[in-house]
């Protein structure tokens, strides 16, 4: 199967969610606010690949 752009926009998102992830798991937040911004962040991942899982799933039933 062809790698599509939504492909690639899902793949950056995790490799940012994984990357995210370790840097809290690695203990890398300074301070309690550091740690909100972050977990912040990887909740705003998980939204935005979910819109694009959904939206790559409406296009292959178009597509059908």
């Amino acid at each position: 199967m062809a790698t599509t752009v939504l492909d690639v926009l899902k793949n950056k998102l995790e490799e940012d969610m994984s990357s995210a992830l370790q840097f809290l798991g690695g203990g890398g937040a300074k301070d309690f606010a550091q740690y909100k911004e972050v977990t912040g962040m990887v909740r705003g991942l998980e939204t935005c690949m979910n819109h694009v899982e959904d939206l790559s799933r409406n296009m292959g039933e178009y597509d059908e």
